[in-house]
């Protein structure tokens, strides 16, 4: 199987599709323009589909281990130190693949979603555009060869967020909360980039596997001069990946970098689903689980994952109890599910049994993309009927939106983690994770779970069930 071509396929169709509906898409395919997108995000989510099939039924496994697929690589940069250079690849293994059918499938949804929510929108190709170019960073972002290539499409997804985020730029709101999530993930990305420079002088590579290989062998220069040398009780090892961390902690939103993810809620409620809900928020903790094995070897740096982890999943709880702005619910709601998929990285092993934090990590990083999306896509079909965020002006919307209200439900047993659906199973293997590595992160996640119940069927029962004197008259105007 050609994986390089296909590969490439998955990136070059949502460039292209981003530069036609930037270029033309206002003068010649201004009612086409939406169908064009989402045909092009269809035909990617096929392809993703197909490689993650051959890739786990076919070609991935070698004597029953997955094995990463270098698809294509080819130099583009070289130094003169170490012989240090940046390369351009694909890279294809178990979570990349998996990332792949998070961010396309999620990503047409959203596309289908937006044929009908944005339509009366005088930017609406401009704004198809623009979920094309986020849809490749994301893309190009989970397949990167190596550390500084992720580097870049995680600055190009920043820029794609910030324009998706300030799209109704006539609001003042907007335009500030675009800025906000701008300068406080460009200050965490600083402590990324630095961490990259540390990692790739002290190593001579910036290539994902090189680095573990050499930080994995206590025997190695690289590995004796990361640990050896230090600076305030510190190794350059330990610094190197809290300096990393720092930089998916401002992308995943976690304490105290998350306070750009609340306001982000100004832009349209689809992007809101694809942004913040299932694909940039958990860049984060996947780069810490793309650099697992060198976090594993730090045990200061494994205790600040999984810390602040367990301290934004349950800060953020406690705050979604109190909202009632629908749209901010689900944000905090998010930061609080990040925070378990990172504290579950924090606390885990590694291989085998003692890697069922990372393992339950990334099992919940799919399955709470999929009930998360689908509740703000649910969201903004009610905001998009009572003309409202305010769940005050809400109530029962069973009688007037009975889909919505179905597949409301089943997100919100999803996310609350009531059998037999996903977020059941993904929730407890995290549970049983942190209940072998961290008694006291243990009682704080189970404390966290029961949080979580009690505000998003405080969200679900204010909005469908509860009955306000307010309502009919939302109704007349609603209609």
């Amino acid at each position: 199987m050609n994986y390089a071509l296909l590969s490439a396929l998955l990136l070059l169709l949502p460039l292209a599709s981003f530069v036609v509906l930037g270029i033309w898409g206002r003068s010649i395919f201004r009612k086409a323009s939406g169908m064009i997108g989402t045909a092009v995000l269809g035909t990617i989510a096929a392809l993703s589909v197909y490689i993650a099939c051959q890739y786990f039924l076919v070609d991935g496994q070698l004597n029953g281990t997955y094995q990463p697929i270098i698809a294509l690589q080819a130099e583009w940069l070289k130094f003169g130190y170490k012989e240090l250079s940046i390369d351009i690849g694909i890279l294809l293994d178990p979570i990349s693949v998996m990332m792949l059918v998070v961010i396309t499938v999620v990503s047409l949804m959203v596309h289908i979603f937006s044929l009908g929510y944005m339509k009366d929108e005088e930017r609406y190709s401009t704004y198809f555009a623009f979920l094309s170019l986020f849809t490749f960073s994301m893309l190009g972002l989970v397949i990167s060869v190596n550390i500084f290539q992720i580097y870049m499409f995680w600055e190009l997804v920043g820029v794609s967020s910030y324009l998706l985020i300030g799209f109704f730029f006539t609001k003042p709101s907007a335009v500030a909360a675009s800025k906000k999530a701008f300068i406080v993930t460009r200050f965490a990305d600083l402590g990324f980039l630095i961490g990259i420079l540390i990692l790739g002088i002290q190593t001579g590579t910036l290539d994902f596997s090189t680095i573990i290989d050499r930080l994995s062998n206590p025997q190695s220069e690289a590995f004796i001069s990361m640990t050896s040398a230090g600076f305030l009780g510190l190794s350059t090892l330990t610094w190197a990946l809290i300096l990393v961390f720092m930089g998916g902690a401002g992308k995943s939103a976690m304490f105290p970098l998350h306070i750009w993810l609340p306001d982000a809620m100004e832009g349209p409620t689809p992007v809101s689903a694809l942004i913040h809900a299932a694909t940039m928020v958990v860049a984060g903790v996947y780069l810490v689980a793309r650099l697992f094995p060198v976090f594993h070897l730090d045990e200061i740096a494994m205790s600040v994952v999984a810390w602040v982890g367990a301290t934004s999943a349950l800060f953020a709880a406690i705050i979604a109890t109190t909202q009632t702005d629908i749209k901010r619910v689900l944000a905090y709601s998010t930061m609080s599910q990040i925070g378990y998929m990172m504290f579950s990285l924090g606390v885990s092993g590694y291989g085998g049994e003692a890697g069922l934090g990372f393992t339950a990590s990334m099992f919940h990083l799919f399955t709470h993309a999929f009930f998360k999306s689908l509740l703000f896509l649910g969201a903004g079909a009610v905001i998009h009927y009572v003309h409202s965020n305010d769940m005050t002006d809400m109530g029962g919307l069973r009688k007037h939106m009975p889909v919505t209200h179905a597949t409301f439900l089943l997100a919100c047993l999803a996310i609350a983690g009531v059998p037999p659906l996903s977020g059941f199973f993904s929730k407890e293997e995290i549970l049983l994770a942190a209940y072998e590595g961290n008694k006291a992160i243990y009682f704080i996640a189970l404390f966290t779970a029961g949080l979580t119940a009690f505000y998003m069927f405080r969200l679900y029962f204010m909005i469908f069930w509860q009955k306000k004197n307010t309502t009919k008259h939302i109704m007349a105007k609603a209609r």
